[in-house]
C-alpha cells in the first residue's frame, strides 16, 4: 500500500470503501479492436460521451480480461468492453475509455462498483482457465454462453508499464471520470493466436455489430500487475 492519505467513501456490506483503491495483484489481457464508429457509438449510453475515432469512420473497441488476485474489493474476474472515448465537444488530446459492460462474477465488487464509481457491473459466470502456455477466459449469462477468448500467454518483455487514464461512467445519471493508474503487461501477444468465439445473446449480438469475432490489432498479457484507482469526480 503507498504512503498517501486515504479518503473514505463510506462503508458496503459492513465493509469500508477507501481511496486511493490499490490492486496489488491482478493478471490482465488487453486487446484492442477497430470497429465502426457508428457501431460503437450506438452502445455508448447518453450524450454527455462521444466515440473517438482513431481514424475517419472508425473507432477503437477495448477489451480487457482481469483476474483480480489480491484486491481490497475481493478475488474476482472481470470483462470490460469499452470504446476510447471523450466528453462531448472536449479537445482532441482529451482521450480516456468508457466501459459500456463490465461483468464481474462476485457480488459484492458488482454493487461497490455500480455504487461507488457508476460502472455497469453486472454479476456473470466468467471462468478464467490458465494452461502452461495459454490462458481462456469464458463469459457466459443467463442467456448462456456469450464471449470466450482464448490467447498465449505470452512472457513479459520487460518491467510492467503503468499507464494513467481516465475512465468515464455515469454516477447517479451525472457524468464522471474516475482516474486510475494501471499496469499494462509487455507480454506482446501474436494477433493472429488470439481466439475469440461468440455465444447467442445480447453481449453476442453487441460484439457481432462491431465486426467482431475478428482479430485484433493488438493484445498483450501480464501477470503480478498492479492498479491504482481514485475517486470519480464529476464532469463540467
Amino acid at each position: 500500500m503507498s504512503d498517501v492519505a486515504t479518503t473514505v467513501w463510506g462503508s458496503i456490506q459492513g465493509r469500508e470503501i477507501t481511496f486511493p483503491m490499490e490492486v496489488a495483484e491482478m493478471n490482465a489481457a488487453t486487446l484492442l479492436f477497430s470497429v465502426p464508429a457508428a457501431a460503437a457509438a450506438r452502445l455508448l449510453p447518453g450524450d454527455d460521451f462521444e466515440v473517438v475515432e482513431v481514424a475517419p469512420g472508425t473507432a477503437q473497441l477495448v477489451v480487457a480480461l482481469c483476474d483480480y488476485v489480491r484486491n481490497p474489493w475481493g478475488d474476482y474476474d472481470e470483462v470490460n468492453l469499452g470504446f476510447l472515448a471523450r466528453p462531448a465537444g472536449a479537445p482532441a488530446e482529451v482521450v480516456g475509455s468508457f466501459v459500456y459492460r463490465m461483468p464481474v462474477n462476485q457480488e459484492f465488487t458488482c454493487e461497490a462498483g455500480n455504487r461507488v464509481m457508476g460502472f455497469p457491473k453486472t454479476v456473470e459466470d466468467i471462468d478464467v482457465t490458465y494452461a502452461a502456455d495459454a490462458v481462456r477466459v469464458a463469459l457466459a449469462t443467463a442467456e448462456g454462453p456469450q464471449l470466450a477468448i482464448t490467447l498465449p500467454r505470452a512472457d513479459p518483455l520487460g518491467p510492467a508499464q503503468g499507464v494513467e487514464a481516465a475512465s468515464y461512467s455515469y454516477l447517479d445519471g451525472v457524468p464522471h471520470a474516475t482516474a486510475l493508474r494501471m499496469d499494462m503487461g509487455t507480454g506482446v501477444v501474436d494477433p493472429a493466436a488470439v481466439v475469440v468465439e461468440l455465444g447467442e445473446g445480447t453481449i453476442a449480438d453487441e460484439l457481432r455489430s462491431l465486426g467482431l469475432p475478428t482479430t485484433p490489432d493488438l493484445a498483450t498479457w501480464g501477470e503480478g500487475l498492479t492498479a491504482t484507482f481514485q475517486a470519480g469526480q464529476p464532469l463540467g
